[in-house]
């Protein structure tokens, strides 16, 4: 049997530095990843008014996700994945993006098997449709959520803006490499 792995795309295989330069050019700000401290990037830009970081988004963000760097060892460890387990993507864009995320993969050569976008931070219907058997995720609430609903393990990759609490199936890691070494040493070893 081949395990089917859901992965989110936005700061999980994309760097989640991807949007910062373009905050910074657009804002006249020189923010880095440590000043991010929510999910929210508006927390990091109190000064703006209400609305406008994404009346702004909405307007480049076919850009951004154009222009957005791979993750360190991401494409190395998917595609050591790619015939052993089943890559689907699942990702809060919208579907009006469709055609620029993929893309962005045959252009980085990296391997999947689904790419569904949901247009919602809410996976879990989508994980569960899937029958993914463990998730990879950035977004805290988001990795806390699939892992209770669904009962799967969740990698949550490391950032400023996920640092609260997690319960034992949330399992952070730093990088792609850490990933691969969770996923050789205790998901096989879950599942056998």
């Amino acid at each position: 049997m081949r395990y089917r792995f859901g992965i989110d795309i936005d700061g999980t295989v994309t760097s989640p530095t991807s949007l910062i330069p373009h905050i910074n050019e657009q804002f006249n700000t020189e923010l880095t990843l440590d000043d991010i401290k929510e999910y929210d990037l508006t927390a990091a830009l109190p000064h703006l008014p209400p609305g406008e970081f994404y009346r702004w988004y909405r307007t480049v963000e076919p850009k951004i996700y154009a222009a957005s760097p791979v993750s360190d060892y991401a494409k190395q460890i998917l595609d050591a994945w790619k015939e052993r387990y089943e890559l689907y993507y699942i990702s809060a864009r919208g579907e009006e993006v469709f055609d620029v995320t993929k893309n962005w993969f045959a252009e980085q050569a990296i391997h999947y098997d689904h790419i569904e976008l949901i247009g919602s931070h809410r996976k879990i219907e989508a994980a569960k449709k899937h029958g993914v058997h463990l998730f990879f995720e950035d977004k805290h609430d988001n990795a806390v959520d699939i892992h209770e609903e669904l009962d799967i393990p969740v990698l949550l990759f490391n950032t400023p803006y996920n640092q609260e609490p997690t319960p034992n199936g949330v399992i952070r890691v730093n990088n792609w490499l850490e990933a691969d070494r969770w996923v050789q040493k205790e998901f096989i070893k879950q599942k056998a």
